[in-house]
């Protein structure tokens, strides 16, 4: 049996991840910085399934006894600050969680490596806020666009590629990296977009309101479903080519307002999405859509996976 290490297992695309690694017949690891998963994506017998070890992956003996007890075939590096919000007032953790976790794990590996006692697959997951501001008339942008990074979590997810390119140029590691575009599906914290969006709908159902907040309308996003989010992750541990970059995306965009939309014709709700200075982003990039023609040409995945089932998929799960 194949064995997996996930860090950062027990957040939202972690636990999607260790799930699809459990129907593929993955032995998984999951390290977190908190322990176990919450309820979330995961069901109980999922849960169990994995093998949890409570590490912080800056320090060098907590990285060690994780690969100690996974002796992993496949690492698969998910560990960071996702909110940008929350990493614009923690600069200082953000930068020692989403650049020096990798650094710390790369370096053990290289060393293993160097000592021929492990060379996994390690897939390190990035952002496509790395890629920051550009024209939609560029179209969908592919892994060869400028990275214009213009947050701290952008430029930290940014730096966490550089060393682990380095790493796969340097000393032969089988590195991938990704910059994935918006995910979403069921387990996601509320205050990320569509989750958020859908518990407004809600709320102005239960409350007779004839309207939706949002923040800027016009803001336009490339969303997966997260199924197919760890699907990718799977795929490019298999196929990938060590040293290359990977957009993770469905490559088509929705504007923020059409989301709102959406999500109201399927919960049912006669409202109009209003904006509200509060909810806007100083730092938003007004559009961001990938193209993902490398990882289809790679790895042959392709999403399963509409916009419309990751709102059905949190509505139902609101609902119950």
């Amino acid at each position: 049996m194949a064995r997996a290490l996930v860090t950062g297992a027990a957040g939202f695309a972690g636990q999607w991840l260790c799930r699809a690694l459990l129907l593929d017949g993955w032995e998984v690891t999951g390290a977190s910085l908190t322990g176990p998963a919450p309820e979330g994506a995961l069901s109980g017998d999922e849960r169990a399934a994995v093998r949890w070890m409570l590490a912080d992956l800056r320090a060098e003996d907590a990285v060690a006894d994780v690969l100690d007890a996974a002796a992993p075939d496949a690492v698969f590096h998910l560990a960071g600050i996702s909110f940008v919000p929350t990493a614009r007032e923690e600069p200082v953790n953000v930068c020692e969680t989403n650049v020096m976790s990798a650094v710390v794990m790369l370096a053990d590996i290289r060393r293993r490596r160097a000592a021929g006692a492990l060379d996994p697959a390690i897939v390190i997951v990035g952002s496509a806020e790395q890629y920051g501001a550009h024209e939609a008339s560029e179209g969908p942008l592919t892994e060869k666009a400028a990275c214009r990074p213009r947050t701290i979590y952008a430029a930290s997810k940014g730096a966490q590629e550089v060393f682990a390119l380095e790493a796969a140029r340097a000393d032969g590691l089988r590195v991938v990296c990704t910059r994935s575009f918006n995910h979403s599906g069921p387990g996601q914290a509320p205050h990320f977009l569509i989750p958020a969006l859908v518990g407004r709908v809600l709320a102005a159902r239960s409350g007779g309101s004839r309207t939706i907040p949002i923040g800027n309308g016009h803001t336009t996003r490339d969303f997966l479903h997260a199924e197919d989010v760890a699907r990718a992750y799977l795929s490019l541990a298999a196929h990938g080519v060590p040293g290359e970059v990977y957009n993770v995306c469905s490559g088509t965009g929705v504007t923020v307002e059409a989301l709102a939309r959406a999500v109201c014709a399927r919960a049912g709700v006669d409202a109009a999405p209003v904006g509200d200075p509060a909810l806007r982003r100083a730092v938003d990039v007004p559009w961001l859509v990938g193209d993902n023609s490398k990882l289809r040409s790679t790895t042959g995945w392709a999403p399963r996976r509409s916009r419309t089932d990751i709102i059905d998929d949190l509505l139902h799960a609101a609902s119950h």
